[in-house]
């Protein structure tokens, strides 16, 4: 079984409401490096996508917070959107905690595999992505998805899609 580096103590790991939206969406911000949506995507992603989100509070404050969804088309994949984690909690596997308490929600049950989009310059989020693979001892195969040409203006990279599994629940081993 995989174990997670750090502590729970004093956080609480919970399914995001519409009332996280706005504290969401300042975490986001806070961090400088992902896109920023509207105020308004991230009240939606709080109240619709819910069950396949994950906000992380420390003293009443949202320190972090996953955003992903079950793909239409591959209803055995969970999609990442964004991972965003308060910097007073980076570099203490705080992302990965949140993705293991994602799989393991009863929504995740048919889970086997997670996608995520990259950029070449987020290596925290290659870094993420790679180990989680290692972790759950499976793999992580990198293709490439969108072209900076396929974004509107100009200055936004490319992306690679990051695929990881299978996935193993059994590999899962979330501490708390």
């Amino acid at each position: 079984m995989t174990k997670t580096r750090g502590s729970e103590t004093g956080v609480q790991f919970r399914k995001p409401t519409k009332d996280d939206g706005a504290g969401v969406w300042e975490l986001v911000r806070d961090t400088g490096v992902l896109d920023l949506n509207s105020s308004y995507s991230y009240l939606m992603w709080c109240e619709i996508f819910s069950d396949t989100s994950i906000v992380v509070e420390r003293e009443e404050e949202i320190v972090g917070f996953i955003s992903g969804f079950i793909h239409p088309d591959q209803p055995d994949t969970l999609f990442i959107w964004q991972v965003a984690v308060d910097e007073s909690e980076r570099g203490q596997g705080l992302a990965t905690r949140m993705l293991y308490h994602l799989l393991k929600r009863e929504v995740c049950e048919d889970v086997h595999s997670v996608e995520a989009t990259v950029s070449p310059s987020n290596s925290a989020s290659q870094q993420l992505f790679i180990g989680l693979a290692k972790k759950m001892l499976t793999k992580c195969v990198i293709h490439d998805y969108f072209t900076s040409g396929d974004f509107p203006g100009e200055g936004h990279e490319d992306e690679q899609l990051f695929k990881i599994g299978p996935i193993k629940k059994e590999k899962i081993l979330v501490e708390g």
